[in-house]
């Protein structure tokens, strides 16, 4: 069974900074493909960064890119999403999902695996 978990989620103000966990157990973590999503109250859950299996290659959506760093520790099958800058538009529940490949990866249906998520929420 595979599980992946959140961590790192709050409230802060905007400016600040926050770092997001996901560890992942029930499978091998370091050949699979991993991502962060979001979602806001009221619409549909986007992308917001992928790592492949190795971290060597990354991605990220315009909305963040700048301000937000994704990173994987293999030896301790977890994933980070470092956020900075953070805005009040930034407000979501995060996800990290789990996937083969890394072909389009910032194609939501292509994730297998999913988190329960944490909440960030950016005051203004």
């Amino acid at each position: 069974q595979v599980q992946l978990v959140e961590s790192g989620g709050g409230l802060v103000q905007a400016g600040d900074s926050l770092r997001l966990s996901c560890a992942v157990s029930g499978r091998t973590f370091s050949s699979g493909t991993m991502g962060w999503f979001r979602q806001a109250p009221g619409k549909q859950r986007e992308f917001v960064a992928y790592t492949s299996g190795s971290g060597g290659s990354t991605g990220y959506a315009d909305s963040v890119k700048g301000r937000f760093t994704i990173s994987r520790d293999n030896a301790k099958n977890t994933v980070y999403l470092q956020m900075n800058d953070l805005k009040p538009a930034d407000t979501a529940v995060y996800y990290c999902a789990a996937r083969s490949g890394t072909a389009s990866a910032h194609i939501i249906s292509l994730y297998k695996y999913w988190g329960q998520g944490t909440q960030v929420t950016v005051s203004s």
